[in-house]
């Protein structure tokens, strides 16, 4: 709980140091450039993410044992988005996404573990896919990408040997890779549905500038589009904060202004929670079945009493 007042505050002196910098016309601009259009685009294309990422949680899942369909996993992950798109933290829709899951399957920490290991392959080819496009076209970073690179190597040895030095759980961890990610047919499945998840957020992003009046070509646009949204991975309220703020950064470094920065991340934020809303569909419809179970198993339970009154000899 404490971690996530953190990341609020965090969010919260962002935005007040782009706001003091910079006014708030960025961001009034970002909600008032977005339009039916761009929405319906934002749409469609979280349908497609959406179902990439519930056929990735699934075939994750079914790796570690706890089996999935796929039309359940893509309702339950619309929830997931809204949930970590609204609530502080950014997480909590995943932490409920794997609770939900687990109960249905009795087998809440399996089905916990498959959420993270889901998640943690997401970002992982989300990383390796921005490190490729940063060293292959033009970006502010493109000079500096071998050194970061080579650290992003070496952070991921020590992680590896610090996870080794922790002998049970890195059998553990080393299972869970085994069975979830990398078994036969399931890291191509795995690689892919990242891949087009990666994909169609650049190209939210790229909308979200277009309709935000930044006329690049696409080709340089897309380096910073991917470098903002490997920023908005930072821990924080659903991205809000580190993403302006990092957006403000890379376009002015890019020569396009950190105004329009904002605006474009405004613009993006604003079309990811539209885009998200049929998570609030899926969470009332789930609210609604669990406040009928309770009164028809009572409705039964009278039902049954009043037949064996009835039937009780006088």
């Amino acid at each position: 709980m404490r971690r996530g007042w953190v990341r609020l505050a965090a969010s919260a002196a962002i935005f007040g140091v782009l706001v003091w910098r910079l006014g708030t016309g960025p961001f009034l601009d970002g909600v008032r450039t977005v339009d039916g259009r761009a929405l319906a685009a934002a749409a469609g294309l979280a349908l497609v993410t959406t179902v990439a990422c519930a056929w990735r949680w699934k075939i994750v899942a079914s790796g570690l044992g706890v089996q999935l369909s796929l039309p359940g996993a893509v309702a339950a992950y619309y929830r997931s988005l809204f949930l970590n798109l609204t609530l502080p933290g950014g997480v909590v829709g995943d932490v409920h996404r794997g609770v939900s899951h687990g109960r249905d399957v009795s087998d809440v920490p399996r089905a916990l573990r498959g959420v993270a290991w889901e998640r943690l392959a997401g970002q992982a080819v989300q990383a390796v896919v921005t490190v490729a496009v940063l060293l292959a076209l033009p970006s502010p970073v493109q000079s500096s990408m071998p050194l970061i690179a080579i650290a992003a190597v070496a952070v991921a040895a020590c992680v590896v040997l610090a996870a080794r030095a922790h002998g049970r759980f890195w059998r553990a961890a080393v299972a869970d890779i085994r069975d979830g990610l990398l078994a036969r047919r399931a890291w191509l499945g795995v690689a892919l549905a990242s891949a087009v998840v990666v994909v169609g957020h650049a190209a939210t992003f790229v909308i979200a500038a277009r309709t935000a009046g930044v006329t690049e070509p696409t080709s340089r646009l897309l380096p910073l589009a991917l470098l903002v949204m490997l920023i908005g991975v930072v821990p924080s309220v659903a991205g809000w904060g580190p993403r302006e703020g990092g957006a403000a950064w890379v376009f002015a470094a890019a020569g396009l202004g950190a105004h329009l920065g904002v605006t474009t991340a405004v613009a993006y934020g604003v079309m990811a929670l539209v885009a998200s809303l049929p998570g609030a569909a899926v969470l009332v419809v789930s609210w609604c079945r669990r406040t009928r179970l309770p009164v028809r198993a009572e409705s039964r339970r009278r039902g049954s009493s009043t037949c064996l009154s009835a039937h009780t000899p006088s």
